[in-house]
């Protein structure tokens, strides 16, 4: 198999025109091409009126030995990868040995629930701990407190099956540097609880909520099918850590469940949220080595996703193919600051993202079809423990929660989100109705001051890069695009320090630092991807712990 790159084709090319595009790069004959499958399409608008797919292809032809000798030149022409997934020696070393104490994930996040699928299919049966509940009573509950404003500080947007990751985008794409393809295994076992075939080849792919849903509960099946135990509305107050002396640190012996109930392991894999503040709180005071890391505050912003298509796509603004147009933007403010786009919703909502009592944060969400009436992104401005929250390794968790207070008590002490329209943040002034934007924002947005909640160096960046995008997407600052605060869960604001050879704590043996909430991932992909790694390197100290033994 051959793997061809870089083959375009006009966005309304014919099926005929692929494989004719194909015989045309090769010069080969027609029945020297003996099939083709599609690795990955993307697409090219920097013309608007003349968009570009792009595909890489892996296709199957007579002679390939030949054909890559007389083609040796081409860059875009190469064997095909082998892109299936191998599973650690340490699988087969532990066949047959005693595996109890059983290795434990907390945390069913993107994360934590590929790592328990790959300890489940090494036959190391995990036990899998989650704070909150299943994912569709979760739903039920969150869907509540977006209706009704009663929430359940355990089930939530942030914590339950499925993690943060459930009521987002569900963007499958990442930036990560993946030599070893565990980003394919992730869609492949997405594909296979149910995601759309497509999610394989497109460039862009995503998944939205609903289809999450059902996809977490098959996922979940299969991992118990499999010997994984789960046990939801299990919170874990406490660690064991055997002291290990000479300056070595820890060893993990056990948990403590809020219940009370203790659980005998010597492996944990930490996949718990950018979220879980009382579980970072409890790890700093058993010693766990944690640092402070930088993250981003800003709001929420919401335009119609038709200006969003239309500057996008011009004239091809709704083609099937493109679907609703996403946008990427950054802006080095004078005072210093970065301003950039996060976490970018085509044709989706802003929604209450609160996990804790009297605060106020917001977070994006789509559907698979993204074709509600407004695009929405967080605008956020980058800060650094260096300069903004300096001196404990937790500073960053009492920042936001600083700024989340200011933003519930603005917005009325009622879970309202505060709001303002873009061109009256930029003047200065306190919005007093909505234009054309209609927000999304359940329970609902007061208008007022957004420059009250954020420090004054965030306010003079975001003043300043809101105009500056309207050079990048036009019309992009528009006076009644709708502001909504606060966005402060871009990334978690610690960083739980692993090794890069066997992952575990800098000095908690056992302990093993995973996703989003550890400060190893940023995403639902890169979750998942670092969940794959974080099981291998379990399986191969639970293969070294067996060899040992006498």
């Amino acid at each position: 198999m051959l793997r061809l790159n870089e083959v375009k084709l006009p966005l309304n090319h014919t099926e005929q025109e692929l494989p004719a595009a194909i015989l045309a790069r090769l010069d080969i004959p027609a029945d020297a091409l003996l099939g083709f499958t599609v690795f990955k399409r993307s697409y090219d608008a920097r013309k608007k009126t003349a968009i570009v797919l792009i595909y890489s292809l892996d296709v199957d032809v007579k002679d390939e030995a030949a054909l890559l000798k007389r083609l040796k030149h081409d860059a875009h022409l190469m064997p095909s990868p082998d892109t299936s997934y191998k599973y650690v020696a340490a699988g087969e070393q532990l066949a047959g040995h005693d595996r109890n104490p059983r290795p434990v994930v907390i945390g069913t996040g993107p994360c934590g629930l590929f790592a328990a699928l790959i300890l489940a299919q090494m036959g190391l049966r995990p036990i899998i701990l989650e704070r909150g509940k299943q994912v569709r009573e979760r739903t039920v509950d969150t869907f509540g407190f977006w209706r009704k404003r009663e929430l359940n500080p355990e089930s939530n947007v942030q914590f339950g099956e499925g993690g943060a990751g459930t009521f987002s985008d569900g963007k499958l794409y990442s930036q990560i540097k993946d030599p070893k393809h565990y980003g394919r295994k992730v869609l492949t076992e997405f594909v296979k609880a149910g995601a759309p075939e497509e999610i394989i080849y497109v460039s862009k792919p995503h998944i939205g909520t609903f289809r999450l849903v059902k996809m977490v509960e098959q996922m979940r099946a299969n991992i118990e099918a499999m010997g994984g135990e789960y046990r939801f509305g299990n919170k874990v107050v406490d660690i064991e850590i055997e002291p290990l002396g000479d300056g070595d640190g820890g060893q993990v012996r056990g948990l403590t469940l809020e219940s009370g109930e203790k659980i005998a392991t010597n492996h944990v894999v930490l996949a718990i949220g950018h979220s879980a503040r009382d579980t970072f709180e409890m790890l700093y005071r058993r010693g766990v080595y944690i640092e402070a890391k930088p993250f981003s505050i800003g709001f929420r912003v919401e335009h119609p996703q038709s200006l969003i298509d239309t500057c996008r796509f011009g004239p091809n603004a709704g083609h099937p193919i493109l679907g609703a147009a996403d946008y990427k933007l950054v802006h080095h403010a004078s005072n210093g600051r970065a301003v950039y786009s996060f976490c970018m919703c085509p044709g989706g909502t802003v929604v209450a993202a609160a996990s804790e009592p009297g605060r106020v944060v917001t977070n994006g969400m789509s559907q698979y079809s993204r074709n509600e009436r407004n695009a929405n992104s967080a605008i956020v401005v980058s800060i650094s423990p260096e300069v903004d929250y300096p001196g404990h390794p937790l500073a960053g968790i009492e920042f936001q929660r600083r700024l989340e207070e200011k933003a519930f008590e603005l917005g009325g002490a009622t879970y309202n989100a505060p709001g303002q329209l873009m061109g009256d943040f930029v003047a200065g002034r306190a919005s007093t109705e909505f234009g054309a934007v209609v927000p999304s924002y359940k329970p609902g947005v007061h208008l007022t001051d957004l420059a009250q909640i954020l420090p004054e160096f965030a306010v003079t960046a975001l003043r300043e890069a809101f105009p500056a995008f309207d050079k990048q997407v036009r019309g992009y600052f528009k006076h009644d695009a709708v502001l909504t605060g606060l966005e402060t869960r871009t990334s978690s604001p610690i960083r739980i320090k692993r090794r890069d050879d066997t992952l575990q704590s800098l000095n908690t043996r056992g302990l093993f630092p995973a996703g989003e909430g550890a400060g190893y991932a940023g995403g639902i992909l890169s979750a998942g991807v670092d969940g794959i790694k974080v099981a291998e390197a379990v399986a191969l100290s639970m293969a070294a712990d067996s060899a040992a033994k006498p």
